[in-house]
């Protein structure tokens, strides 16, 4: 298969019209949002939706997230809105949060992964909207990524997973928030949530003070778990050499690392996970900075980047610093525990 690849910058609304077609016509479809970039179907489309599963090579028990452009979108896939939902929904929409609702009929199963539920989402990036408004249709869209890897950020690297796997590549700007979408069900009470995102549990409370974390998502799945939101049971985002992630006080941890990377033979490469006040502690290794300690949001926008950096760089080993896991903490924990399957050593 050859991929289209439109860069937006010019000709951007026959671009999106481009775009728009190929979904009509049963294609699929990379494109940017504000969280990561997503890999795009006609929802109710099965044949559609099925390609987004070959292309990714995605497990058929890991449910998709719908996605919409205005809140008008909403009514024909879902049976009923609940209270605080709607609450969630005016103070968070468009922006990186998805609800799980029970789904209607118009919602085919393998969209669902079989089940009753759904998650909808309205994202806040203008590209994502544009292209999804003139689909005509509500777009089924994981991250668009070969499945475990990285999440995609940028375009470069939803070609580097994807060319030649699906129709076309839509190129706007890098994503913003850098992680994917906190995820709310609401078909439960309290609402709980299944997946930490951009938006905090500590936002999140400021509208119903009674939502909670799932306990079991920042936990090594079982294998006969059911999961309910995408990202729940199986490894994701991993690089393509093992990651370890040293978890401790600050001091300690860099010790640790240093020890470990001292104790490698010379010519084995080794990536080393810093922030901007730990890199120059580190005497030896391939050390990357996600960014300052000071600015949680800036090291989940390049978490994903830097991870894809260690593939470029061909390291054998990666070991990374651990983060406080509170407001978007949390999410980062989250991914780095799934990138790392859960191998964490506590200093």
């Amino acid at each position: 298969m050859e991929t289209k690849v439109i860069i937006l910058k010019e000709n951007y609304q026959r671009g999106i019209e481009e775009a728009g077609k190929i979904i009509r016509d049963g294609g699929v479809v990379a494109f940017p949002t504000e969280t990561v970039y997503g890999l795009g179907a006609d929802a109710l489309n099965v044949n559609a939706v099925e390609k987004i599963f070959r292309a990714k090579g995605r497990p058929q028990d890991n449910p998709l997230i719908v996605h919409i452009a205005d809140l008008n979108d909403i009514e024909p896939l879902v049976k009923n809105i609940p209270y605080i939902a709607k609450k969630l929904m005016e103070k968070f929409w468009p922006g990186p949060l998805t609800l799980i609702l029970e789904k209607s009929d118009n919602i085919p199963d393998v969209t669902s992964a079989g089940l009753k539920t759904v998650g909808i989402r309205m994202p806040s990036n203008k590209v994502a909207r544009d292209f999804i408004r003139e689909t005509k249709r509500p777009i089924a869209a994981p991250s668009a990524n070969i499945s475990g890897r990285p999440s995609p950020t940028t375009v470069d690297s939803c070609v580097e997973d994807l060319n030649g796997k699906v129709e076309c590549i839509i190129g706007g700007e890098n994503s913003q928030v850098g992680v994917e979408s906190t995820i709310v069900d609401c078909t439960v009470y309290p609402p709980c949530i299944l997946r930490p995102g951009g938006v905090t549990l500590e936002m999140l409370k400021d509208v119903y003070k009674e939502i909670y974390i799932d306990s079991a998502i920042m936990k090594k799945p079982k294998k006969d778990f059911a999961p309910k939101a995408p990202g729940m049971k199986y490894r994701h985002y991993a690089p393509k050499a093992p990651l370890k992630i040293i978890d401790g006080d600050l001091q300690k941890t860099i010790e640790k690392i240093n020890e470990i990377v001292q104790n490698y033979i010379d010519d084995k490469k080794v990536g080393i996970m810093a922030t901007e006040e730990t890199k120059n502690y580190y005497k030896r290794g391939v050390i990357v900075s996600l960014g300052s300690r000071k600015n949680p949001e800036e090291i989940a926008k390049n978490l994903f980047r830097v991870l894809r950096s260690f593939d470029d760089m061909n390291v054998e080993a990666i070991y990374s610093e651990a983060f406080e896991e509170k407001e978007i903490g949390v999410a980062i924990m989250n991914r780095l525990k799934k990138a790392a399957g859960f191998n964490i050593e506590k200093v």
